[in-house]
């Protein structure tokens, strides 16, 4: 039979309504009488009921975390910088992957309010109109991560993936590297995907450049965008002599394809990914990065929401974190 606070309340010898109080972290408890009751949780193996505790409390200690790709690199180190800083505030954490597709954020979304978290961190494939009107709709404290909304009205945890990309697209160039090739997901995606061709499109043009569409493929992060879009290249009969890449995963498909025909990297062709993913320092060649702080991302992310979740004012609603170039041997 399972352990009640019934059972909770006569091992400690204190009332039900004290064991409650302990529970629900209220200050009235004095120290001696909270250690009574906490070595009686411990010594029965008490798990309180969530759901019942939620109706009196209105929270469930339960946060959302959404995210649009499981396999990557990227998004899972995010997480578990916000899982960490959860588990210091005694939070449970439900995680949703929404594979990039709109609807099944949505679906997701209204999942996580019926399940009464108190609150969810949104990594978004799209953050389009319909998303933010449900966000509001639905009435959930959410912190953006990776990216943010036109109008800034929630908070958020970003780089300036323009800059970004606009430095290491002039990295390149400074490089003497002339004519350059782009892979990426959407050309004028309203959230990071968007904002890290648009720093790509600015540094070829301030250097008096040309931009070749026959040069740009427009796809996944995934290492098949890579392949596909030398396949493209090389196929338009256009000269190329570096690629910048939204993601390392595309960084990584794109030395694949470029071997497979024997072009050499950095030799003929210097490639430049995104994100510093583990997998890029042992990749080889080792590619050349831009690294934005995963890690932290999450842990600030939590942070604010916790603190939103309390009633606490934040310092910021929108941290911009540093970035920074890693370089490595897949450029010249």
């Amino acid at each position: 039979m399972a352990t009640s606070i019934k059972d909770v309340a006569r091992e400690a010898g204190v009332s039900i309504a004290t064991v409650s109080r302990v529970l629900n972290d209220i200050d009235v408890v004095n120290e001696d009488t909270k250690k009574r009751v906490t070595d009686a949780i411990k010594m029965l193996k008490y798990r309180p009921n969530i759901v019942a505790r939620s109706l009196k409390t209105q929270r469930t200690k339960t946060i959302g975390i959404l995210i649009p790709d499981i396999s990557s690199q990227f998004y899972p180190e995010i997480v578990r910088g916000a899982e960490d800083v959860s588990n210091i505030y005694d939070y449970n954490v439900i995680l949703c992957n929404s594979d990039f597709d709109p609807e099944k954020e949505k679906e997701y979304l209204r999942v996580l309010s019926e399940k009464m978290v108190d609150g969810i961190i949104y990594m978004s494939s799209s953050l389009n109109e319909e998303i933010l009107e449900l966000i509001t709709e639905l009435n959930i404290r959410t912190v953006l991560v990776e990216t943010k909304d036109e109008k800034g009205t929630l908070p958020s945890v970003t780089i300036d993936n323009v800059s970004a990309v606009y430095d290491g697209t002039k990295y390149l160039i400074e490089k003497g590297i002339k004519k350059l090739a782009f892979i990426g997901v959407e050309e004028n995606a309203k959230n990071a995907w968007g904002d890290r061709f648009a720093g790509f499109k600015k540094a070829v043009e301030e250097s008096g450049l040309s931009l070749d569409e026959d040069l740009m493929h427009f796809d996944s992060l995934k290492v098949k965008a890579g392949f596909d879009g030398v396949v493209k290249f090389v196929e338009s009969k256009k000269e190329f002599d570096g690629i910048v890449c939204a993601s390392d995963e595309i960084a990584m498909g794109v030395i694949n394809e470029l071997r497979e025909r024997n072009i050499n990297v950095p030799d003929d062709v210097s490639v430049i990914g995104f994100n510093n993913n583990f997998t890029a320092s042992i990749f080889y060649p080792k590619i050349t990065t831009i690294s934005q702080p995963s890690y932290d991302m999450g842990s600030v992310a939590m942070r604010m929401l916790i603190k939103m979740l309390n009633k606490k004012e934040l310092e910021q609603e929108h941290y911009v974190l540093d970035y920074e170039i890693i370089k490595r041997n897949s450029t010249k």
